[in-house]
């Protein structure tokens, strides 16, 4: 039997690596599906979805309400800050107050990154800047400060930046909740059986991933920007967890606080429709 090919694009970095690690090395496979995988950075596929380009993407959680007529999201595959975030960094010591009104060098419009820092402090200037050159924009001085995601939230230090402000840690002790950031979505135009078969062959690449880590690991590296084994298995671990297997209640409630306050503010234009599919399993189980 023919397979049908599905477009699977994710961010190239170690976390979206490890995560699609099984399905990439042929350890999980599909006896229906066949999986297409495309690197791009968030800030592309969060642009990309709104047209409906892949068939599973990545995508921020701000850039949802964006895409929801095109895709809904898979219940699994979110990555979840609990208790730790996106960083803000600036040259030399600042406290967030300072850079009220500063330039501060963001990832992109639809990041979940830039959308909470809104939150946190709508005064200021963002200047675009890709992700992995934040670090080098804050250390030539051509912005005031930087947001940073992926590994740089890690590896700053190394740069002799300072952290001005966790984003995760604010949003933690605020509400009590994991900052929702990422996740992944599903084109609706797919049949049904086919978004399921994908949302229960995702599980199983995430579950692979934790139940051999070492091997996940290892292939996970050559996505992790110079860190060193043990520097990015702790970023793994930050972002591939339980919540990753399942958002579970609290995660879904954190998505839907995260959107609402974004609309309230005014910093998202559409209301937020959140929309899950459930996996091949979920699906049987709901029907007994």
């Amino acid at each position: 039997m023919t397979k049908r090919e599905i477009t699977l694009a994710h961010s190239p970095d170690s976390d979206d690596a490890f995560m699609f690690y099984a399905l990439a090395a042929h350890k999980v496979e599909s006896e229906t599906l066949l999986f297409s995988h495309h690197l791009k950075d968030i800030e592309t596929l969060n642009q990309q979805a709104r047209e409906g380009v892949w068939d599973i993407t990545a995508v921020s959680f701000h850039a949802v309400p964006y895409i929801s007529k095109l895709y809904s999201l898979l219940p699994c595959g979110s990555s979840m800050g609990d208790g730790y975030g996106p960083i803000l960094v600036s040259a030399s010591s600042h406290t967030p107050e300072q850079l009220r009104g500063k330039k501060i060098a963001i990832p992109g419009t639809l990041t979940t990154a830039f959308l909470v820092l809104q939150l946190y402090q709508p005064d200021f200037q963002p200047v675009v800047v890709p992700f992995d050159q934040i670090i080098d924009a804050v250390k030539e001085n051509s912005v005031d400060a930087g947001l940073l995601i992926h590994e740089g939230q890690l590896t700053y230090n190394q740069d002799g930046l300072h952290r001005v402000l966790d984003l995760g840690v604010w949003w933690k002790e605020k509400f009590g909740l994991p900052l929702p950031l990422g996740g992944n979505a599903v084109r609706k135009a797919l049949p049904g059986p086919v978004r399921r078969e994908i949302a229960t062959i995702v599980r199983r690449s995430i579950q692979h991933a934790l139940d051999y880590r070492e091997e996940a690991l290892a292939y996970a590296l050559q996505f992790a920007r110079g860190m060193e084994t043990p520097l990015a298995d702790r970023f793994v671990g930050m972002y591939v967890n339980d919540y990753t297997l399942d958002y579970g209640q609290q995660g879904r409630e954190a998505i839907q606080k995260l959107l609402q306050m974004g609309h309230e503010q005014g910093l998202i234009s559409d209301a937020p429709q959140i929309e899950f599919e459930d996996s091949s399993e979920d699906h049987m189980e709901a029907a007994r």
